[in-house]
């Protein structure tokens, strides 16, 4: 899996570009007022606060995985510092995710993949006034996140409960999303799954961010199916982020871009 990851990356580079190299106007704006503008220092030193929270626990729980399991842990049992270190959002993907949210402003934001908290608190602290649902599988990380919730005062965010192919098809009927975040299972038909359903929520203006989109073949191969979806009109490859967008105005275009 490692020798894989690098192939892909050295792979990426050779086809990514920046923002010199784009020939849309939306892209290059995004690219230069949000994936390369300075993130706000306030929420930064927020998520931090949080973060430092969760690494200093170091309570054992055990998890309930439903999605392709952790190429890390060797076992269920495992610390919630660990889970917050290893599978949590990093530093450099928290601040490009607070810029996102400062710069499309999504009201209603639905997480696929709670954990321990850690990704739904930046959404959260990125827009206070914001609605977030969150779907997780495993009820002992639920309980860790709803407690980290409760300390912080994130009182935008309801947490649902249970396996994703049970909740998702509930909380996405009849409801439109300004921004979705994928990160709740690593396998092909999953996301693709996911995928499908979530589009009868989209608007013109929708957000999809997959996490992990190189992470395994089979997530390369959901990720270009995704791309080939007629409904899907801009996508940007960042490598460990796939953004897929459905504007009508668009002609159909696929970037790699380094962030």
């Amino acid at each position: 899996m490692e020798w894989f990851k690098i192939r892909s990356f050295i792979t990426f580079l050779f086809m990514s570009t920046n923002r010199h190299g784009i020939h849309s106007p939306f892209v290059y704006q995004l690219v230069t007022k949000c994936f390369n503008a300075k993130t706000n220092p306030s929420k930064i030193i927020a998520v931090n606060k949080i973060r430092k929270s969760l690494y200093s626990n170091h309570k054992s729980i055990a998890i309930t995985d439903y999605g392709k399991g952790s190429s890390f842990f060797k076992n269920n049992e495992r610390k919630v510092s660990d889970i917050a270190k290893i599978a949590g959002i990093s530093n450099k993907r928290a601040k490009l995710l607070l810029r996102i949210i400062d710069y499309f402003n999504p009201k209603s934001i639905l997480e696929i993949g709670t954990s321990v908290g850690l990704g739904t608190s930046v959404l959260s602290i990125g827009n206070p006034k914001g609605d977030i649902v969150t779907l997780e599988g495993c009820k002992n990380t639920v309980q860790v996140a709803k407690n980290l919730f409760k300390i912080n005062h994130l009182n935008n965010i309801q947490l649902v409960v249970g396996n994703f192919n049970d909740t998702l098809p509930s909380v996405v009927k009849g409801k439109q999303f300004d921004l979705i975040y994928f990160d709740g299972n690593h396998q092909k038909s999953a996301t693709i799954q996911y995928f499908n359903q979530c589009l009868e929520t989209v608007h013109n203006d929708s957000v999809f961010i997959f996490d992990d989109i190189n992470w395994s073949p089979e997530m390369q191969l959901a990720w270009e199916e995704i791309k080939n979806h007629p409904k899907v009109t801009i996508t940007i490859n960042t490598f460990f982020w796939g953004f897929v967008f459905f504007r009508r105005e668009q002609e159909k275009q696929h970037f790699t871009i380094r962030v």
